[in-house]
């Protein structure tokens, strides 16, 4: 169409100047003796990485490496909002009758964590041995190269709208998705909202609640007469802790995200430490480089709405601040949702980590994967795993095969 037109990532010289003059004025707090990661980012990173960043790091090269994706912008509309120029990533296999796969990132993430698994999908797919994939990865609304809404309100509803009317746009009535974090709930949402053209999702993100006898009687008996195994029994220990020890900026962003938005605004040390402990924290154990970290902070602080726009996701979801009637909520994305199938893989260090029989309750589940290292970035993480994944699922023999009409991936 006439209005999606190629993007290509250029941040102004001034912008990284001003950049630069940030971070050489930073002016970092003091730490206990013995202070460790218990206790949030330590002085010693992050000083390091603010010296980095300032001193030695490449955002033009940056650039130029994210810029060798096609990038296309267009602009969305939701009900009820003002359009939107909405970022995206879009690459179609050269196999005809390829699945339309939608990338759907969280927070602290964006459309950076499909590039590992971009070409795998898109190329790697030779409609024979392996189903292949259109892949399109956007900027969700208030995140990185996409504009924000400037009115309050714009909730689940909202971003499932923006990625479903996206997907009409690029000619896709039929799709299947891909995410973890928030790409985990928006494709929960799109299968309770829009189950006609969202057909089946693949999640990398334990999210349910507790079977329930009346609701879930089959899977509830189930719960309560077997046993955990290894995975969902070290799951317990490691969600205790989330909820225990790293829940704190969860509450902060559903709360008072404006406040929060002062220090990720005007300080980039600060956007960096904030997203910096969540890398750490939340991985398994994945070598970080200082490059990498710099990229992903990078790409939050020139964000086109600003890095405090993406956390009002947070306070949106669970406040209803225009009274709409059935607002999409966590319960209501953690209920059955009819005709949509899903799949999970499941990685032993994500934020939450969940028994299979709470996750089987969120529909027709056809396909699920134990893994024994990993954690929340697991596209980024565990790049290969994630395609395995999603090509079991949607391939011959696969749980979700033939799911989208006329796409099967495979040319005969």
């Amino acid at each position: 169409m006439a209005d999606i037109k190629p993007y290509t990532i250029a941040i102004d010289d001034q912008r990284l100047k001003d950049l630069k003059t940030r971070l050489s004025l930073a002016k970092f707090p003091d730490e206990l003796d013995e202070a460790g990661w218990d206790m949030g980012a330590p002085l010693a990173d992050v000083k390091r990485l603010t010296k980095y960043w300032q001193e030695t790091y490449d955002w033009r090269e940056a650039e130029k490496k994210l810029n060798q994706a096609p990038h296309f912008i267009t602009e969305i509309q939701c009900n009820g909002f003002e359009p939107l120029a909405i970022h995206f990533i879009h690459v179609r296999s050269n196999v005809q009758g390829a699945i339309p796969l939608l990338f759907i990132h969280g927070w602290p993430g964006h459309f950076e964590e499909v590039l590992k698994i971009l070409k795998p999908l898109t190329e790697g797919g030779d409609g024979v041995q392996h189903p292949a994939f259109d892949v399109i990865a956007p900027s969700l609304p208030n995140f990185a190269f996409s504009e924000g809404t400037k009115k309050r309100g714009f909730a689940m509803e909202q971003y499932a709208e923006t990625m479903n009317k996206l997907m009409l746009k690029l000619g896709y009535n039929e799709y299947v998705t891909q995410g973890g974090d928030w790409g985990c709930h928006i494709s929960r949402t799109l299968s309770h909202l829009y189950p006609k053209y969202c057909k089946a999702t693949h999640l990398n993100y334990d999210t349910s609640s507790p079977p329930e006898y009346f609701k879930n009687p089959i899977l509830a008996l189930q719960h309560a007469l077997t046993p955990y195994n290894q995975r969902e029994q070290r799951g317990v220990g490691r969600s205790r802790w989330f909820d225990q020890e790293g829940r704190g900026y969860n509450v902060e962003q559903s709360t008072k995200p404006q406040t929060l938005g002062y220090a990720l605004a005007d300080s980039p040390v600060a956007c960096l430490a904030w997203i910096y402990e969540k890398l750490h924290d939340w991985s398994d154990a994945y070598p970080w480089t200082d490059d990498e970290v710099c990229t992903w902070v990078s790409i939050y602080w020139f964000s086109t709405a600003g890095p405090a726009a993406s956390v009002r996701i947070y306070y949106e979801t669970v406040h209803n601040v225009d009274g709409r009637k059935d607002k999409v909520d966590r319960n209501k994305m953690n209920s059955w949702s009819p005709g949509v199938k899903i799949g999970f893989s499941h990685f032993p260090m994500d934020i939450q980590v969940l028994p299979s029989t709470w996750v089987r309750t969120l529909g027709e589940c056809v396909y699920e994967k134990e893994h024994d290292s990993g954690g929340h970035f697991a596209a980024w993480e565990r790049p290969d795993e994630i395609v395995t994944d999603v090509r079991e699922m949607f391939g011959k023999g696969g749980g979700a095969f033939g799911v989208v009409k006329g796409a099967t991936g495979y040319t005969s």
